[in-house]
């Protein structure tokens, strides 16, 4: 018979009297790697890789590295790149969803911020670096027209497919969220403004489009107003990156009750497919991966704008964001296809602010640290561009609703400005 003494040693009485050592008492290193509960390794790959289609691209990725190295033709290095970011571009966005139903609406917020635009602000960082300051302006610009105009567009005509004539999302939320932009649009305007205030005339450019035509990688360092738009521009950069900091407060703490919708709709519908640990180790290796072929990109991108007569302005504003945004534009619309409008919201407006508020601000700020003259002083062209684009989306989203007709009129919108780039 097994004495009092022996049963203690044993078997541990818990709090409750139970003899059962919990399971999380002895946590092993196995455990650690993939908590309890949560997909093996191996069903959280296979669900990675196997998951889409789309993922057969990725014999793009050492295609374009092998194109790069050997110096093939610029515009087959161009297009190898290009197709490769394309599968890259939908696993980053699959891990960072992974990671954030597990993490919670606050930190699933943050990570979102950090990696949701990841493909942009690995193009930009590597055309930063490399000097080629109008393609940063023009692939950011080109990511934000791309979500408010061509995303929203392509969920809100795609909506009448899930068998009714109005979509519904929350007015105040979404308000709210379009009058960052309109803050972060008119920070723009302020140094084209200033431009035009200071500048004499004497330059070897005129305004707008010529100027850049004229200097475009870089502001002229001979214009006058290139420092005062340096310090305009890296001092708004500042404030933008705090206000979009107070946003994610106001987000996710004090007024999370105007999101509670979205985040409601998104815990209901999923589940986490990966564990956290494999999800943020592939989110990192395809990070590392992207970033090469980015850099495969941005090398071929003047050659080949050169060569076949593509305008530079139309390859930053219309083909790199249809690249970088290509998970959250099918996203958007398979989620208005379901009729949840408050996450198509969320994608694309969402994703419009962070490119605004936090992306652009941040490379104005990794501009100043590494000696690269980038400023907020878009063309006179691009500044109205963003500013009826985002006065359109205000008019059309202050209501609520949403219908296929609004959705049109944001697609032709889009598509008049990508003509508009390509004759620039």
């Amino acid at each position: 018979m097994t004495s009092p003494v022996d049963t203690d040693e044993s078997a541990p009485l818990l709090p409750n009297g139970s003899g059962t050592v919990p399971a999380s008492a002895h946590r092993t290193f196995t455990d650690v790697l993939k908590g309890r509960g949560e997909p093996t390794w191996s069903s959280s790959l296979r669900f990675y890789l196997l998951s889409s289609w789309v993922n057969v691209l990725l014999i793009f990725v050492p295609l374009s590295a092998a194109a790069h190295f050997a110096q093939w033709d610029a515009g087959i290095r161009f297009a190898l790149s290009f197709i490769a970011i394309v599968p890259l571009a939908k696993l980053l966005g699959e891990a960072t969803d992974q990671l954030s139903i597990q993490l919670g609406q606050t930190l699933g917020g943050l990570l979102n911020a950090s990696f949701g635009n990841a493909v942009e602000i690995i193009v930009a960082v590597d055309a930063l670096m490399q000097g080629q300051l109008r393609i940063v302006q023009t692939s950011l610009l080109g990511s934000i027209l791309s979500n408010l105009l061509l995303v929203l567009g392509m969920s809100f005509f795609a909506h009448q497919f899930s068998g009714k004539l109005e979509g519904t999302f929350g007015a105040t939320a979404a308000q709210t969220s379009t009058s960052l932009m309109t803050l972060s649009c008119l920070t723009l305007v302020i140094p084209a403004a200033y431009h035009a205030a200071e500048y004499n005339g004497e330059a070897k450019f005129s305004s707008g489009l010529r100027f850049l035509e004229a200097e475009p990688d870089a502001p002229d360092p001979h214009d006058g107003s290139l420092h005062g738009l340096l310090i305009i521009s890296r001092g708004t950069a500042i404030l933008l990156l705090l206000t979009y900091l107070a946003y994610l407060w106001f987000q996710f703490r004090t007024h999370k009750t105007l999101f509670e919708e979205v985040k409601t709709q998104e815990g209901q519908e999923e589940r986490a497919k990966m564990s956290m640990v494999s999800a943020g180790t592939c989110l990192i290796a395809v990070t590392i991966i992207t970033s090469f072929c980015a850099d495969f990109l941005v090398a071929s991108i003047e050659e080949t704008a050169e060569k076949y007569h593509i305008p530079k302005p139309f390859i930053g504003v219309v083909l790199l964001p249809l690249v970088s945004n290509a998970a959250e534009h099918v996203t958007s619309v398979w989620m208005a296809m379901k009729n949840k409008m408050e996450l198509v919201i969320a994608i694309s407006i969402g994703s419009s602010i962070q490119i605004a508020t936090f992306v652009i601000p941040l490379l104005v700020i990794i501009g100043w640290a590494v000696g690269q003259p980038l400023s907020l002083f878009f063309a006179d062209f691009e500044t109205i561009i963003l500013f009826v684009s985002v006065l359109l989306v205000n008019l059309l989203i202050q209501d609520g609703k949403s219908n296929y007709m609004e959705g049109l009129m944001l697609m032709v919108l889009y598509v008049v400005i990508a003509l508009a780039f390509w004759v620039s």
